[in-house]
């Protein structure tokens, strides 16, 4: 047997585990119409989509790509600790002393007095970047790559019919969204405590809290960079409807975000700068004010859901009525 049959015959493994855990059946014809009893599928049970679910987001996480993503978001903020250790080493502030100000958000230089300012600094250094490109590669793969490696019409055998099928690649890909996060900021913690001093956090306004509501401030913060992901997560999506290419996929979806962050560095575009999807990404630096300032924050989640809500519908308006050929 070939290299290329032993890793066709591991897919095929793969997918009918898949089918199986979520508790459906395989049917004898799965290329075509089932025959006889298959030809009336048994409804799936309650906990089918659940278990759906679970299928999906333990095969995205268990892929070497995926694992090899979410290390680098992990490595990101050990990365940006040491630097910051290193420059600050002599005594003097982050950024070199006088121009520590003017090198980063305003709570880069704040690192050195505590530690969990390095979460909030990690998050603002791969949101703009490396989150919404890994959440690029992992939505636009979502169906594009099932279709192109011919597993999608097997999983489609599946009584689930193609809307539940969606809405488990959906879920999954806004669940991977927290966990990207997560990994982002657990890293920075961590990191935050090992090189540098933690204790009560003076926030941006000047006033100073607890280190136990700093921490879910940072809990809020996570939460808050998750949810801003949700909006190109499914244009990724509806973009890896389009295709039975998983590479082509995520090349647009990464080339899209940065297509659209260069559209919101223009000027003359501000016009149009409210309705881009990254607009209101670092808004979350107001909710380490007190009192938080919720306008631009409420004008986020209202932008990113109705992405959701404008992409998320043509995604299963076309793969409801697409060829399944693979």
């Amino acid at each position: 047997m070939s290299r290329a049959d032993e890793s066709r015959a591991d897919e095929s493994r793969a997918d009918e585990t898949r089918v199986a855990d979520a508790g459906v059946p395989k049917t004898a014809n799965s290329g075509g119409a089932p025959a006889g009893r298959a030809a009336n599928p048994p409804r799936p049970s309650p906990l089918w989509a659940l278990a759906l679910f679970r299928s999906e987001l333990t095969v995205t996480l268990r892929r070497w790509r995926t694992l090899a993503l979410l290390g680098v978001l992990a490595l990101i903020p050990i990365l940006i600790g040491i630097a910051v250790k290193i420059e600050t080493s002599d005594g003097g502030g982050f950024g070199g002393g006088r121009g520590g100000e003017e090198a980063g958000p305003a709570f880069f230089p704040q690192i050195t007095n505590n530690g969990i300012f390095l979460v909030f600094a990690s998050l603002a250094a791969t949101l703009p970047v490396f989150l919404p490109m890994v959440i690029g590669v992992i939505a636009g793969d979502a169906i594009a790559g099932e279709a192109g490696s011919g597993t999608l019409r097997y999983l489609l055998v599946a009584p689930a019919g193609r809307t539940r099928l969606l809405l488990a690649k959906f879920t999954t890909t806004m669940a991977f969204c927290l966990i990207a996060t997560l990994v982002v900021a657990v890293s920075s913690l961590v990191t935050g405590a090992l090189l540098f001093p933690l204790g009560d956090v003076t926030l941006i306004s000047g006033i100073t809290v607890s280190f136990e509501e700093a921490l879910l401030r940072a809990l809020g913060v996570a939460a808050l960079v998750a949810l801003s992901l949700v909006g190109i997560a499914t244009v990724g999506l509806f973009i890896s409807t389009l295709t039975n290419s998983g590479i082509a996929a995520m090349a647009t979806t990464v080339g899209l975000v940065i297509t659209v962050q260069i559209l919101d560095t223009i000027p003359q575009l501000h016009a149009i700068h409210p309705y881009l999807f990254p607009h209101y990404w670092l808004s979350f630096a107001d909710l380490l004010r007190e009192p938080v300032y919720w306008d631009e924050l409420v004008k986020n989640l209202g932008l990113q859901g109705l992405y959701v809500a404008v992409f998320g519908s043509a995604a299963w308006a076309r793969f409801t009525a697409k060829d399944i050929t693979a």
